[in-house]
């Protein structure tokens, strides 16, 4: 049997073993937060796959409704720009030349929009400055009297106001001092109403003689202007048989209820004549 001493010391050695048994257990766990031991398998919970935010597939967009300002703006070709303009020779004389198309070899063309009084479409104004459409108006002095406002915000818009008589009667036959009436009296109310004298000057109809072109002259006009092509209802109709539309060439319209389809119309045409649309005044000073 084993003496007293040898039972403590045995007793003792036991709690000693299974003290060093929980240490070691202890230490083998890993603390809170460190990565496993090298080689092991991770027994954290494998990360959650990422929320992926998916925009709805996109709605193509529908075209512009028909005649629509948006699907005018939409039909307008896109020009080379305008070169810098060269200004014309203006002859010397007792009378202002008259030019069917303004004698320059840059590819430009000229859009001209007579009258004012038969109808003024208001989304005109708005296409025109969308699209930097550059218009010369020739207006009668009642009709632009009597509705201002609206050839005001189409000048505004980059348009100019030219001279087309008082009453748009035919000037041929008349007497010096009526047809001086009749060009000087509607440069003079033009002048009132906008501030600007005009310079350049369409007799009604296209039809002129001497007095109308002297006293266009003494009424202070530099040019009178004609046509090469006038548009109406959208159509293009060429007074030559080449039907392009060529360097120069002055296009007329009138302000009709077609109006967006006669500028339309017009922009297509010098479009596909290789040329881009442009201020008579740029050239003639």
């Amino acid at each position: 049997m084993p003496s007293d001493r040898v039972r403590r010391f045995l007793a003792v050695l036991s709690l000693l073993t299974l003290f060093a048994s929980a240490a070691c257990a202890d230490g083998a766990r890993p603390a809170a937060g460190s990565p496993p031991a090298s080689g092991g398998p991770s027994r954290s919970a494998p990360p959650s796959p990422a929320t992926t935010l998916s925009s709805p597939p996109a709605t193509p967009s529908a075209p512009p409704a028909p005649k629509t300002l948006a699907w005018y703006l939409a039909q307008v070709p896109e020009f080379p720009p305008a070169p810098p303009p060269q200004r014309v020779q203006l002859p010397p004389g007792s009378s202002v030349p008259l030019w069917f198309r303004v004698p320059t070899d840059q590819k430009v063309a000229f859009i001209t929009i007579d009258d004012g009084a038969l109808a003024r479409p208001s989304a005109v104004i708005d296409f025109i400055r969308e699209a930097h459409i550059p218009v010369t108006m020739f207006l009668n002095s009642p009709a632009a009297a009597a509705h201002p406002d609206y050839f005001r915000q189409i000048e505004a818009a980059g348009g100019v106001i030219e001279n087309h008589t008082i009453t748009h009667t035919s000037l041929p036959g008349r007497p010096y001092a009526y047809q001086k009436h009749e060009i000087c009296g509607a440069a003079d109310k033009l002048e009132q109403l906008f501030g600007k004298r005009p310079t350049l000057f369409r007799p009604p109809f296209g039809s002129r003689d001497a007095n109308t072109l002297k006293a266009a002259r003494d009424c202070g006009m530099i040019a009178a202007l004609h046509w090469r092509e006038t548009v109406d209802k959208g159509k293009v109709r060429y007074q030559t048989p080449t039907k392009v539309v060529k360097p120069g060439d002055v296009l007329l319209m009138h302000f009709r209820p077609a109006l967006m389809d006669d500028l339309l119309g017009a922009l297509r045409a010098i479009y596909k004549s290789g040329l881009t649309p442009a201020l008579l005044t740029d050239y003639i000073q």
